[in-house]
């Protein structure tokens, strides 16, 4: 999933180790002629498959030996411990999300946005989820994505309602999931909403974005300079928040266990039938229509909400360039490699499994000339509309903080959500003024 931000990269390495990484050029992945390019995939994964074919095409384009090291779980820990030995990768694929944390480490070069071959021909939002804080870029745009709902298609028709178009309706439809049979099993065994609203990794905030988002709340919002202030208090933010807490609560539309759930148990929910809407990027389409069936599923945009929108949660990955490399020559030329239409089908793999490219950065890649599935439309439409993480130095403890509370909220039904986004508002100012970006 690709794909939301990590575990926060440990605190305990000093501004003496960032130093010393950024200058390094012994003992570490650059010590050979091979260039070593992490990604986090889960190991043999199809995505890792993927991302060993751009590898390989760009050594027989370049004559540059890579190794593809495919990581999922602890990717953020055991990147941690490289550093530590100062032995580094050379490339790193990841979150966008994950750049401030990387960068205020020491750990990412600069790339210069008109020295990157193709530079030009890359969205100008995709480069703005590689600029850090200080106005400059520290990754190369690799991949993007926006969210959308992924509806069972079959149990809509077969409880007779129309696609969603508000708030309003969407809530109609999870009632209608929850309490009228729809897969026709004679049972109460469905619901209407699937949810990964688990405080790991930051799981209910991520997921809770995209309403935000389309509501025209926000958790943190610019104000001018390269400085930020908490926004959680907003009505806007607190009115998705609450809607949700209705649906966990008050409607009881969302399948058990929710609150504990992360993307990994919550995509099986949603395939083995126990709830019906999924609001969750286009990574898990392919996985879905061969699950589930295609003629069983569809894509619809998420709704505006009452007060704000459209919008929705982008993100996707950058290919970094780590400092203390001695193939930085190498590493220029993957990135450039990368981001080019031919990188950019790799990744995509047509409508196969195993994408790493999700939507492409590169504007001359046709997306339909790619993928024959119409369904990825939505959610390359939603991303006219998406919304990254600011450019705080690190955004990894303020969605980790935002989902703790969120998270809590919507497990403890008496909670005032209203008091608990103030709360939580204090909380983002405090984390703020620590990164001296308040």
């Amino acid at each position: 999933m690709y794909r939301l931000l990590g575990v926060a990269l440990a605190a305990t390495l000093s501004a003496t180790l960032a130093v010393t990484l950024t200058g390094c050029g012994s003992g570490g992945p650059a010590s050979d002629d091979t260039l070593e390019i992490w990604i986090r995939q889960l190991p043999d994964s199809d995505s890792a498959k993927t991302a060993k074919r751009l590898a390989d095409a760009f050594t027989k384009a370049s004559g540059v030996p890579t190794k593809v090291v495919a990581i999922f779980d602890d990717f953020e820990t055991k990147l941690n411990q490289q550093a530590s030995q100062r032995h580094l990768p050379d490339i790193v694929i990841n979150d966008t999300a994950q750049l401030g944390a990387m960068h205020t480490q020491g750990w990412l070069r600069e790339v210069d946005r008109n020295a990157l071959a193709g530079g030009d021909k890359l969205s100008d939002l995709a480069w703005k989820a590689a600029m850090a804080g200080d106005g400059k870029y520290y990754g190369a745009p690799f991949s993007a994505q926006a969210f959308a709902l992924i509806i069972r298609k079959d149990w809509r028709e077969k409880v007779g309602m129309e696609q969603p178009r508000t708030w309003q309706d969407l809530a109609a439809l999870a009632a209608a999931f929850t309490r009228k049979d729809p897969d026709g099993d004679g049972k109460a065994d469905t619901s209407g909403f699937v949810i990964p609203a688990g405080t790991k990794r930051g799981y209910a905030s991520w997921y809770a974005s995209s309403l935000v988002y389309a509501n025209g709340g926000d958790f943190v919002r610019p104000t001018g300079g390269g400085r930020f202030a908490a926004s959680a208090g907003d009505p806007r933010t607190v009115e998705a928040v609450r809607f949700l807490q209705d649906q966990f609560c008050k409607a009881r539309t969302v399948n058990p266990g929710a609150v504990s759930n992360d993307t990994t148990v919550t995509h099986e929910v949603f395939e083995k039938g126990q709830g019906g809407i999924y609001l969750v990027g286009p990574y898990v389409l392919a996985r879905f229509v061969k699950s589930i069936g295609t003629d069983r599923i569809e894509v619809v945009p998420v709704p505006k909400g009452p007060s704000g929108g459209p919008g929705t949660l982008g993100e996707g990955e950058n290919v970094y360039l780590m400092a203390g490399s001695g193939m930085q020559d190498a590493q220029k030329k993957f990135a450039e490699f990368a981001v080019s239409p031919e990188g950019q089908r790799i990744g995509m793999n047509k409508d196969a499994g195993g994408a790493i490219v999700r939507l492409p950065v590169n504007t001359t890649v046709d997306l339909a000339g790619e993928r024959q599935d119409p369904r990825w439309k939505v959610f390359q439409e939603a991303y006219a509309n998406a919304v990254y993480a600011p450019p705080v130095p690190n955004w990894a403890p303020i969605r980790q903080d935002s989902a703790d509370t969120i998270n809590a909220v919507w497990a403890d039904c008496s909670s005032d959500v209203k008091a608990a986004m103030d709360a939580l508002d204090t909380k983002l100012t405090q984390e703020l003024q620590s990164q001296k970006a308040s």
